[in-house]
């Protein structure tokens, strides 16, 4: 999870969280080859004098026009590949429905039969000895690693957002809608997030967490669960 000392993203915990990082380091190294650029330009501007040849010439005028274009196409290649990569679900291993309330969430696993529950943020005053103020709860998402994981969102009041930054996942969740993303999970692993909609009051005060263990482990728990 984020620290107060960190400057970058989370770690990546799923293959398109680790396809976005890259794509903002790209990003990045992109505005500032621009920037740099930009700052050697007004260097020179205000260092040498330029001569009307120079400001009226063509092939300047030519580089201004398709260099920039190249840029935007460096950049919306790469943006279109993950935009299709978030949006495709091919045959989950699970579907999981997440629901907003203000202000918690309950969980459905569509595939179990009343395997249901809901998920409340756990008080400051409960809150065991090495678990995180306001974003441990007191009902966590357990999930299997190395499988594809649907998530239908919805809400049944306001609007939510069901957002987990490690995962790459963040989808809003609409009173009458069914919104769904996808995830996989690539290592055990507990990740936290929060919703990401101002919807009232509490809004600061409902937690997502999400468990991410071994298939044996997630068979065990949701047959007890179940039973």
């Amino acid at each position: 999870m984020a620290n107060h000392t960190q400057l970058g993203f989370q770690d990546a915990s799923s293959p398109i969280m680790e396809e976005l990082t890259q794509f903002h380091d790209h990003a990045l190294m992109v505005a500032l080859a621009i920037c740099s650029l930009v700052l050697y330009l007004l260097a020179l501007m205000l260092t040498e004098k330029l001569s009307s040849n120079t400001v009226d010439a063509q092939a300047i005028e030519l580089v201004w026009t398709i260099l920039p274009a190249i840029v935007l196409i460096t950049l919306a290649l790469p943006s279109l590949r993950i935009l299709y990569m978030m949006d495709e679900i091919n045959e989950p291993d699970i579907t999981l429905k997440a629901i907003g309330h203000q202000w918690y969430w309950t969980y459905e696993y569509t595939d179990f039969k009343n395997l249901t529950f809901d998920s409340y943020m756990t008080p400051t005053t409960d809150l065991p000895l090495g678990h995180f103020r306001l974003l441990e709860v007191d009902h966590r998402v357990i999930v299997p690693t190395e499988s594809t994981i649907r998530v239908i969102v919805t809400a049944d009041d306001v609007l939510h957002s069901w957002a987990v930054p490690s995962l790459g996942v963040k989808t809003d969740a609409i009173p009458g809608r069914l919104n769904q993303t996808s995830f996989l999970a690539n290592r055990p692993g507990i990740f936290y997030g929060q919703c990401s909609e101002i919807c009232g009051a509490n809004h600061s005060f409902m937690p997502i967490v999400v468990e991410a263990a071994p298939l044996a482990n997630f068979e065990n728990w949701s047959s007890l669960l179940s039973s």
